[in-house]
Formats: structure tokens, sequence, C-alpha cells
């Protein structure tokens, strides 16, 4: 989750590899090992990232909602498949079947 707090305190996702590395020394403590962005945000505190946390749990639980999503969805093939099909019935609209679908997937996964 520490991550997570990290791109909440800078509302986007950092590459982790070059501009923010995190570290673990085994203990289960991570922190902040390099902060390579000063230019855009200065490095954090642990207040300002322990303050964060309502929204780093927000942000991990979309993003479980989100893989779950991906694999309903299913295959992109499928999902185009069906929007042609829908197409060619007239109902590129809230009535086809690929609409139907996709809502039934966000209503039964919503995000917060």
């Amino acid at each position: 989750m520490f991550d997570k707090k990290i791109i909440a305190y800078l509302g986007r996702t950092p590459n982790f590899e070059t501009e923010v590395k995190l570290k673990d020394d085994g203990d289960g403590v991570v922190y902040i090992k390099e902060w390579n962005i000063t230019s855009e945000k200065a490095k954090p505190t642990d207040e300002q990232l322990n303050a964060l946390t309502s929204q780093a749990e927000t942000l991990e639980k979309n993003e479980a909602v989100r893989a779950t999503r991906k694999t309903a969805y299913g295959n992109i093939a499928d999902q185009l498949d069906l929007l042609y099909k829908d197409m060619l019935a007239g109902k590129g609209d809230s009535t086809g079947e690929w609409f139907k679908k996709i809502k039934a997937v966000k209503d039964a996964n919503p995000k917060e």
C-alpha cells in the first residue's frame, strides 16, 4: 500500500524503477530509498504519506475492481464482435448486447 500513498501524493503513478525507488530491509517496513522527481514535488514526509492512507486504500480497492472487470469483460475480439453485431442490428446504443454486458460487469463491480 506504500506505493499507493506515493501515487496519491503525486497524483500520478511514477516509474518505480527510476523516479521513486522503494526499499524493504526485510522487516516489513517499506521506505523511499531514492526520490528522483524533486522538480515536480519534494520528497514526502512519513506524516504526509500517512495522511493519505484512506486515498491509498481507495486506489488499491479500485485497482482490484479493474482487474476483476478486465476478466469479466472477456476477450477484446469477442467484445468487438458483439459491437459489430449490435451495429448491424441498429443497436449501437444502450439497447445493444455489448452495452448490456459491459453495464452488468460495471454494476457488479463498482469503483469507489
